[in-house]
């Protein structure tokens, strides 16, 4: 949602990544797989410093980008379970996490996520939305069971390109049912006593909420 110049300057200032990381973006855009923008990256490897969280959850994992990056930026001893249901990805991922030397810290569950959240039972930290988009309002009554008090929810591509702004009948007919779904995902984070949301035009938007 930046403007490009704004966007290409603020990413001028960022550090490189780690070759790992740089490889895997590298790979997974040439093959259009989707992984968060780098400065959406920035500002989570910032949070999660902040927050310091002994465990984190991830809600869609494809080739395991996010959660190295969490991971890096985590404590030494801080879990990072994640969830992905397409199977391709998840041997990918493992291979990257393998690489990355974290498979002693990195837990990834392979399923449906609306079902491995129901059977969740930890308590964690930070939590982080970027899976289906039209799934994070059904899949919140859950997120919030496995927030810990004083933890972050972050949920990204929340602004879907900016057209959760438009009125319904200006987005294609195929895109009605996620975009009424995302504007009621938005207002239920702003209007839930137990959170404190700010969502943020960053990347396609960033909902970063902490639970009460």
């Amino acid at each position: 949602m930046m403007a490009e110049r704004m966007r290409d300057y603020l990413l001028s200032l960022e550090k490189d990544e780690s070759p790992l990381l740089m490889e895997i973006a590298g790979k997974a855009g040439q093959r259009e797989i989707p992984i968060i923008r780098r400065e959406t990256g920035a500002l989570i490897r910032t949070l999660v410093a902040a927050i310091q969280p002994g465990a984190i959850l991830e809600v869609g994992t494809a080739v395991g980008y996010s959660a190295i990056l969490m991971a890096e930026a985590a404590p030494a001893n801080c879990t990072v379970t994640t969830i992905e249901k397409y199977h391709p990805r998840i041997i990918e991922a493992e291979e990257n996490f393998s690489r990355a030397g974290l498979s002693g810290r990195v837990k990834l569950l392979e399923g449906d996520a609306g079902e491995i959240l129901k059977n969740l039972t930890g308590i964690y930290d930070f939590i982080f939305m970027d899976a289906a988009k039209g799934q994070y309002l059904n899949w919140l009554p859950d997120i919030m069971r496995l927030l810990a008090s004083g933890g972050m929810l972050v949920s990204d591509n929340v602004l879907q390109g900016g057209t959760v702004l438009e009125s319904r009948f200006a987005v294609e007919r195929r895109d009605r049912t996620i975009h009424a779904r995302m504007r009621e995902y938005l207002w239920t984070l702003k209007h839930t006593e137990e959170l404190q949301t700010a969502i943020v035009p960053l990347g396609d938007g960033v909902a970063i909420s902490v639970k009460r």
